[in-house]
Order: structure tokens, then C-alpha cells, then sequence
């Protein structure tokens, strides 16, 4: 049997219930004791039960009125709790907001942002998910993610792209290395030296191999390494010397290398807010946006040799 009931009934036959009458119950619900009462009826009428039995003093549950506002009550509170989610998500307070974004723009780059937000937004479920550029780029085109904050290498012609900021590469080597009596470096100087190269997947081996091309040199012998902490172990074991963007040098502090800018010609990379224009973004993630683009210019501070845009 089929019985089509609204939450305002639900909700009348809820509060008449904890109220133990009409009376109590209409100030509540600030309703006609009538209208409550012919509410009632018509639930008991569809449901073809009983709800409570009429005393002079007040309305006792029956046991099936008992087991019906039981269902009832769990399903307004469920119906309750999820407008005021959906409040919520309108005004940009709840929801979740998913970033993809590299390793170390993830451990530098958006924590102080990401903090500022949640202050603003505590509300919102946000994930910070760390890749290597294309799979970046890759999980923005399959939905898997909102946005991201990646470094641009070339630009992609069906996503949204933002700059946001940029840093520039410099060397790093091993303390007492012959690099250390230098304040800057030239890319040439790189061709005598054994090089620690990023994985080819990764957007930083991309921009060195195309410096060392503009430079029409090819370093020495080459060690490649995946991850961050693996370049810098192999170059603090002086097994070669490497070329990093300034995001990362704090994320190398352990291994007690030196560095020194790259010039000539110097060399950045672009960090950018990445969208898919065909996507709508919800508020929460609108606010998300905002918060990273209000960044360049609200004097959160960056690492050496790195800046905002």
C-alpha cells in the first residue's frame, strides 16, 4: 500500500505527539489548533490506524502511533539536517571542495591558504591530493577533482588557467662543493657535473631538459630519482648536483645541500590555478578560488626565490 504523506504532516503529527496535544503543539508549529487537528486525521485516514487516543487530559500514542512517529521523527530530522546542509552549501559553508595538486606545492605552497580557509569555512570537507603533473591535469579532465594548483608547463586549450605564482630554479650541491664560492650559476657551468635528473614524468625534469636545450649542453653522467627526498639524498652523498625550483628548497633542509640561482638565462616556472571551464563550481569551491587568488595580493609570504604573480 502506498501512502503519500508530506513532512509538514510527518512534522504535525511528530510535534502533537511530544506535545501531548494540540494546544502546546500549534504554538510550536504557530498553526491553528484545527488545522493540526484535521492533519492528524487525514494521517490516520491515509494510514488507516489510529495515532492516539483522545483523552480529557491529553492524546496518548496507540502502539502503532508509536512506532509511526518514530519513523516520522527520524525522517524530519534527516530531511531537517539535510536542508540545513544544503543551506549551507548554497552560502558556501558546507560541501567539499577536492584540489590535485604536485607534492611541493602541496607541503609549501597551500598550507597557509588551505588554514586561512578552514578558518573562514570550517564546515567544508576539503582534500589536498598530490600527483605528478599529468596525472594532475589528468584527474581535473575525469572530474575526480575541483581544481588544481600545478605548474604549467604548456597550456592546455580546453581547461580554465590561472597564474598564481612563480619560482625560479637554482642548483643545489653538496657543502664544500666548488659551486659554493659562486653567488650565481650559469647553466653552462652544469656541464662538467654529474647531474641528479627528476623522474621524466615530472614537471620540474621537463623545464631543465628544455633549459639545457635552450643552453645547447647536455650535463654529465645522469642519475635519475622519482621523489624530492631522493634527488636531495643522492646529491647530499655527492653523487651529482641537481637543478630545483625554489618551492622545494624547503623541502630539502635535511639533507644540508647549498644553492645558488640559475642564471642565464634564468629560469621560472609558472604555478596556476587549473579549472574545467565545462564543470559548475559550487560555492564552496567559488570561496576556495577566491581564497587563492586573494593570496597573491594579502602578503602571505613565500619562500626565497619564489613570488606571486
Amino acid at each position: 500500500m502506498r501512502m503519500d504523506l508530506t513532512i509538514q504532516q510527518l512534522r504535525v503529527v511528530v510535534e502533537v505527539a511530544d506535545a501531548g496535544g494540540f494546544t502546546t503543539a500549534a504554538k510550536r508549529l504557530h498553526l491553528a489548533q484545527s488545522s493540526l487537528s484535521r492533519t492528524v486525521g487525514e494521517v490516520e485516514r491515509r494510514l488507516a490506524v489510529t495515532l492516539f487516543e483522545r483523552t480529557t487530559r491529553r492524546m496518548e500514542l496507540t502502539p502503532e502511533g508509536a512506532e509511526f512517529v518514530r519513523i516520522a521523527s527520524r525522517i524530519v530530522a534527516s530531511f531537517d539536517a539535510g536542508m540545513n546542509h544544503f543551506t549551507g552549501f548554497l552560502a558556501g559553508t558546507r560541501g567539499r571542495v577536492r584540489v590535485a595538486t604536485l607534492p611541493s606545492l602541496a607541503a609549501i605552497l597551500l598550507p597557509p591558504v588551505v588554514a586561512g580557509y578552514r578558518r573562514d569555512h570550517p564546515g567544508v570537507e576539503l582534500s589536498i591530493e598530490d600527483a605528478l603533473s599529468d596525472e594532475v591535469l589528468a584527474k581535473v579532465r575525469g572530474g575526480e577533482v575541483d581544481l588544481a594548483v600545478t605548474v604549467t608547463t604548456e597550456t592546455p586549450g580546453d581547461l580554465d588557467v590561472r597564474p598564481l605564482a612563480a619560482d625560479r630554479f637554482c642548483c643545489i650541491f653538496p657543502e664544500g662543493h666548488r659551486f659554493s664560492d659562486m653567488d650565481t650559476l650559469s647553466w653552462t657551468e652544469l656541464r662538467a657535473e654529474s647531474f641528479i635528473a627528476f623522474d621524466p614524468a615530472s614537471s620540474i625534469r621537463r623545464l631543465v631538459d628544455r633549459a639545457f636545450d635552450d643552453a645547447r649542453l647536455t650535463p654529465g653522467r645522469v642519475t635519475e630519482a622519482r621523489n624530492i627526498a631522493a634527488v636531495a639524498g643522492l646529491a647530499a652523498a655527492g653523487l651529482g648536483v641537481s637543478a630545483v625550483p625554489g618551492l622545494v628548497l624547503p623541502l630539502i633542509a635535511f639533507a644540508g645541500l647549498r644553492d645558488r640561482p640559475l642564471e642565464s638565462p634564468p629560469v621560472e616556472r609558472t604555478i596556476a590555478l587549473v579549472r574545467d571551464p565545462r564543470r559548475p563550481a559550487a560555492p564552496a569551491v567559488r570561496a576556495f578560488i577566491d581564497a587563492l587568488l586573494d593570496a597573491r595580493t594579502s602578503g602571505l609570504t613565500l619562500p626565497a626565490q619564489a613570488r606571486w604573480t
